[in-house]
């Protein structure tokens, strides 16, 4: 970097030069700590590639399609939802609780199912990438579609017009960049999902290989895999960027924000959430009846009631469940706060030393595009299969999302406020203490709610592929040998369980929110 009359000015080639820098930096690392057995040399991951680069280039290209494919269907599916919640407001409440039950199965047990369900070929792979994306496509977009001036409705409304004209003329523009923001999220988790997929039986792409490595231990392998899926994610975030840019798209004033509602719901409170679980019941019920789904591997929700609570042998399965369920939330907890933590910390210290973004966001982007399922197994053989292995793959999936979304929010400090700030002489701490912060909390709780689906997928896939403890090797084992009543009920509980931590942290951002109002306007 050089001073040019008073600006910061970029070298030519700042950026080569610190690229090349981290290579070298790795290298040394890597042969340093080579008996870790954590970290591969770049030069051994070159090597692996171009020994290997048929097969890899092989399996690259089948998991790259069903990602497309998946990644297409789901923010379609998620796009149609936030129509319909716009169109139809008395059903936001239902429709949200069930796409959020939906997005927290955890991949680890639908794998299975849907290997069942589809038999040979890419069906798991491409609905798990869909799977994997339309919450996250969803929620943004939905906000976009409320994101507009309210002036602009009452002007439809002053020339007759409807909701559909209203919908086509001022919500689906102002809702582009919300969309070209999810998409970019999106993105690297269609590349999670397809990988997934292919580690429920499937005979070619990257997940196979992946485990096919981590069964050999094959260091260089698993990293090469790792370097591709983090490549092919960073390009695709950077394209969807780069097609929004194009569009002279302005950025979303806030990533992720709670939806604003329109119009009280009839449903509150337990009324509310007894119409929820009533309608997903009905629906899971109505689904296996309509596809006349085996019960052996197609559980209802009354075997499942009778697995866990009336039938033979309940009271040792519920303890079996309970048991891996309280180790799995043990190490979920802490690495869920502490991700959040680290993302909103980092957010603050890149507003207080922006030049260190050119540097940080990367390397933030990378950590988040390189596939959980690549990284678990690297993360716990470094730290170990205890607890500090688990929680460091939980803060490394979500942290990265409450980066971008606290940065978004630190961002959008009203101009008038800062200018106060100003005025009264007041320091970068000072500022950001009293103006930035409570700016930033809408941004970030909306990420906090974003980030369980995210904690729940990186526990239960470090347990799966790592730890071998915990819920998730449980619903592992059980698919292995058959034990649908278990899986099911580990998926039932894992949605119960997600629902009401949403609801939990949901009930804290109002009551953190009304609070920080109510000072702000006491000042």
């Amino acid at each position: 970097m050089a001073q040019r009359g008073g600006r910061v000015a970029r070298v030519p080639g700042s950026g080569l030069i610190v690229a090349l820098l981290a290579v070298v930096a790795w290298e040394v690392v890597a042969r340093l700590t080579a008996q870790s057995f954590f970290i591969a040399a770049p030069s051994a991951i070159l090597a692996h590639m171009v020994d290997h680069a048929g097969l890899l280039w092989r399996a690259f290209a089948v998991t790259l399609w069903a990602a497309v494919r998946g990644f297409v269907w789901g923010n379609l599916a998620g796009v149609l939802m936030a129509l319909l919640v716009v169109l139809v407001p008395r059903a936001e409440r239902l429709v949200s609780t069930l796409a959020l039950l939906v997005f927290c199965l955890p991949l680890v047990a639908t794998g299975p199912i849907l290997r069942v369900l589809y038999g040979p070929g890419e069906g798991p792979q491409v609905t798990l990438a869909a799977l994997a994306v339309y919450y996250t496509t969803f929620l943004p977009v939905l906000v976009g579609l409320r994101a507009a001036p309210q002036g602009w409705f009452d002007l439809v409304r002053s020339y007759g017009r409807g909701r559909l004209v209203a919908l086509r003329e001022v919500r689906l523009p102002a809702a582009l960049p919300y969309l070209v923001a999810g998409l970019q999220i999106a993105a690297p988790a269609a590349f999670l999902g397809a990988m997934v997929g292919e580690f429920t039986g499937a005979e070619r792409g990257l997940g196979v290989l992946t485990v096919r490595a981590l069964r050999a231990l094959d260091l260089p392998a698993t990293w090469s895999i790792a370097v591709i899926a983090s490549a092919v994610s960073v390009l695709a975030f950077a394209a969807v960027g780069w097609a929004g840019r194009r569009l002279d798209l302005a950025p979303p004033q806030v990533l992720l924000a709670a939806p604003l509602e329109t119009r009280q719901s009839r449903w509150r409170g337990p009324g509310e959430a007894l119409l929820a679980l009533v309608v997903t019941l009905v629906l899971w019920k109505g689904a296996m009846e309509l596809f006349a789904l085996p019960r052996f591997f197609a559980k209802r929700p009354e075997d499942v009631w009778a697995y866990m609570v009336s039938g033979p042998g309940a009271e040792a399965h519920r303890a079996k469940l309970l048991g891996a369920m309280a180790e799995t939330l043990a190490f979920t907890a802490p690495g869920y706060l502490a991700g959040l933590a680290l993302g909103a910390g980092l957010a603050v210290a890149l507003t207080l030393a922006p030049r260190a973004a050119a540097l940080t966001m990367p390397v933030a982007i990378a950590l988040r595009s390189i596939p959980i399922v690549a990284t678990a197994p690297l993360i716990v053989w470094a730290l170990g299969r205890e607890a500090a292995g688990t929680i460091a793959v939980v803060a490394v999936m979500i942290f990265f999302p409450t980066l971008v979304a606290c940065l978004h929010g630190l961002a959008r400090t009203p101009r008038a406020v800062l200018d106060l700030f100003e005025v009264y002489a007041a320091g970068r701490w000072r500022r950001m203490l009293g103006a930035q912060l409570p700016a930033m909390l809408p941004a970030f709780f909306a990420s906090a709610r974003m980030a369980i689906p995210a904690a729940i997928l990186a526990v239960t896939t470090a347990e799966w592929l790592a730890t071998g403890r915990g819920v998730g090797a449980l619903m592992a084992t059980v698919a292995s040998t058959s034990d649908y009543g278990m899986l099911w009920s580990a998926i039932a509980l894992i949605g119960l369980v997600a629902v009401c931590v949403h609801g939990l942290v949901a009930a804290l951002e109002r009551w953190v929110l009304a609070r920080t109002n109510a000072e702000q306007l006491a000042r």
